[in-house]
């Protein structure tokens, strides 16, 4: 039987929310990422020449957080990462931009890095106060997963880098996120059907589908007390 890959980005969706994957296959979905995510991601390669730049220089960049705060930030991430051995690697990957198909999944890495051989993925958004998004993290795991595949080698270790606010992060492949990825994958392998909806109703605040989905949002209107009597 041949086997159906799953691609990162409804792994990603699933890992948000699967009724939203659900209504973005149903829906036959456009999932081609705006223009800004590549402007945003392109801020990557250019990380010293923005580092050399006065503050003032980045107040046109697709940046997340005021430009003083931005240099200072990706100063910081730099000399700690310089410290290892990670910055050079992480400037001068092995590939970029490559597309990979492991046992299960497929999809795109933004670099490869070399000795050893890790995958790094450049997140258009906001990093968490720690660590990285449960989203990205069974991305990362299943980006992991096919670069192994294909090299036929063991990874332990993913790359988050988030340009817009100048913080790289690494993500170490737990028994905890190895295990939360399976489950994700298995959960888009069964979807059959709508699944129950989200209890998490913050999630449904700016989602395409609410209406589609059924569920009720809250207004600023009801959230300021102001609903009808």
């Amino acid at each position: 039987m041949t086997r159906t890959h799953v691609s990162f980005s409804d792994l990603r969706t699933a890992a948000y929310c699967l009724r939203k994957l659900y209504y973005q296959r149903t829906n036959d979905e456009d999932r081609e990422p705006p223009p800004e995510v590549g402007r945003i991601r392109g801020l990557e390669r250019r990380y010293e020449q923005m580092l050399e730049a006065p503050a003032a220089a980045l107040e046109d960049e697709p940046i997340g957080i005021s430009p003083a705060q931005y240099c200072e930030r990706l100063a910081a991430t730099r000399d700690r990462l310089a410290d290892s051995g990670q910055w050079e690697r992480l400037r001068n990957p092995r590939d970029r931009d490559v597309f990979l198909t492991g046992r299960d999944c497929r999809g795109l890495v933004q670099k490869v890095l070399d000795e050893p051989l890790e995958p790094v993925l450049v997140s258009p958004g906001e990093p968490p106060p720690q660590g990285v998004w449960d989203t990205q993290t069974v991305h990362a795991v299943a980006a992991a997963k096919a670069l192994a595949w294909e090299h036929e080698t063991p990874i332990e270790r993913a790359w988050l880098e988030y340009p817009a606010y100048g913080i790289v992060r690494s993500l170490e492949l737990t028994v905890r996120r190895k295990a939360r990825y399976r489950r994700v994958l298995r959960t888009v392998r069964e979807l059959d059907g709508p699944p129950p909806r989200t209890t998490n109703r913050s999630k449904c605040e700016s989602c395409e589908f609410a209406g589609e989905c059924g569920v009720k949002t809250r207004t600023l209107r009801s959230l300021l007390g102001f609903g009808s009597s």
